[in-house]
């Protein structure tokens, strides 16, 4: 099974594809970010953000997405434009016909680590755990989409079926 998770941004989204394998092993296959510039009028770089999105979804054919949902508490502006890009994600992932699960952070860093308030440098490292990287993997949001990927794919088993 190959899932595709992805951690959500306007300036940044970062991507992981993450392979199970029939003996529970998991790869990573690809990861990275999509970058938009700062000065971009938002129109052009959600279109960057969906273009280039539908892109990897083609090249790939993941058999699942995840997508984190969003947590700000402060900043509304910026809450208001990630959603933005949150929804052209989601409109380029129904549009391939992948099917969608989409987690919490700190659901995901419970899933990965074993503890929900666990920091970006705790994660990281158990992600590279997981995949057995020599290196944890840059930039931050390609590790952050690659525990997207996991969380998915941990969720997935502990149903006992597919959720596809």
């Amino acid at each position: 099974m190959l899932t595709l998770g992805i951690d959500p941004g306007t300036a940044i989204v970062g991507y992981g594809l993450v392979r199970e394998h029939n003996d529970g092993t998991l790869q990573a296959v690809e990861y990275g970010v999509i970058r938009t510039p700062a000065k971009t009028p938002m129109p052009e770089r959600l279109n960057t953000i969906y273009t280039s999105l539908t892109e990897i979804v083609e090249q790939h054919q993941p058999d699942r997405a995840a997508v984190e949902e969003l947590f700000f508490s402060r900043n509304v502006t910026t809450a208001i434009t990630v959603s933005q890009a949150r929804g052209v994600i989601l409109l380029a992932l129904e549009r391939s016909s992948t099917h969608i699960s989409e987690y919490k952070p700190n659901f995901i860093k419970q899933s990965i680590t074993g503890y929900g308030g666990a920091d970006k440098k705790q994660m990281q490292e158990m992600v590279r755990i997981l995949l057995n990287l020599e290196k944890i993997p840059r930039p931050d949001d390609a590790a952050d989409a690659l525990a997207i990927a996991i969380t998915d794919i941990n969720m997935s088993n502990s149903t006992g079926y597919d959720l596809v």
